[in-house]
């Protein structure tokens, strides 16, 4: 039997590698290394397209350095946003369904609740927007795509405020964690079976048939909410390593004791409520999803 193939990319991030993992049971994955399909180059995305003739598009490439991007935003552009366009061009002009991973850090921040797929995108800073112009650019190429927003992604992998809490309370007596910034940390693993359960009901023949209605933007993190100082706290208790912490606590510090090159939204809470009532999916609460992380 032809298993159909999932072009995707971003493969060895994060999010990607997960993807790679959850995904395999139901078709052959493409993962191309940046060697072959550079995403900030538009020719290699195109040649990457044809030569892997998917049945699905899934981008989990991104550039993710928020600060970073600040001075880099051309890169940030390429990669954020023309790049989603051009392979949303490509699965449109072929017929075939694409998934694009997003962010909360379109929205400033302001509203003090969760946000909808109703609130207007504000972004703050360079990764922000050009998140912002990606989603906008896959949904003008005329495909049948998601977009899914989430928040706060950490995973045992890569670069991530988990990883980083861990080493500093080994190397530190003393953390200092922004406490007037409030979101939902996001397990990669959980956000990437999420994303395969929600395409395992579309899965036909050859291919996926995602139906036009159900194309368009969901929000997909974890339920409840917590500042980084919060996050902070609770990872350092839950470390299977903790007899050799050297951090006695977590003191709480505002943003302005902080200062980072991009600005950051202070409440970016993303309300997932579309994705559980339409796509029949939803992310555990927030402290649930680290215990199983850090299990």
């Amino acid at each position: 039997m032809i298993r159909p193939r999932i072009l995707l990319t971003g493969g060895t991030g994060q999010v990607g590698w997960e993807l790679a993992r959850a995904l395999a049971p139901m078709a052959e994955v493409v993962a191309p290394p940046r060697s072959a399909l550079d995403l900030a180059d538009p020719e290699a995305i195109r040649r990457g397209f044809r030569d892997a003739a998917p049945a699905l598009v899934v981008n989990a490439g991104a550039h993710t350095a928020v600060d970073r991007a600040e001075a880099e935003p051309e890169l940030a552009r390429a990669l954020n946003a023309v790049a989603p366009g051009i392979l949303a061009r490509e699965a449109a002009h072929a017929g075939v369904p694409l998934v694009h991973f997003s962010t909360d850090y379109v929205f400033d921040g302001s509203k003090g609740a969760p946000y909808t797929e109703d609130d207007a995108p504000a972004p703050l800073g360079v990764y922000g927007r050009t998140k912002r112009e990606g989603e906008e650019a896959v949904a003008a190429a005329g495909g049948v795509y998601l977009v899914l927003r989430t928040s706060w992604v950490y995973g045992t992998r890569g670069h991530n405020f988990l990883r980083t809490m861990l080493r500093l309370a080994h190397e530190r007596d003393e953390l200092r964690v922004v406490a007037d910034q409030v979101g939902a940390p996001t397990w990669s693993r959980m956000l990437a079976e999420a994303a395969a359960a929600i395409l395992a009901p579309f899965r036909a023949g050859r291919g996926w048939e995602i139906p036009w209605a159900a194309s368009g933007t969901y929000h997909l993190a974890a339920a409840g909410e917590t500042s980084w100082h919060g996050f902070a706290e609770a990872i350092l208790a839950a470390d299977p390593a903790r007899a050799g912490q050297r951090a006695r606590r977590v003191v709480p510090i505002a943003t302005e004791e902080y200062p980072t090159r991009a600005p950051r939204p202070r409440y970016s809470v993303l309300d997932s409520g579309r994705a559980a009532r339409e796509l029949r999916v939803a992310l555990p609460e927030w402290r649930e999803q680290l215990r199983l992380c850090m299990g």
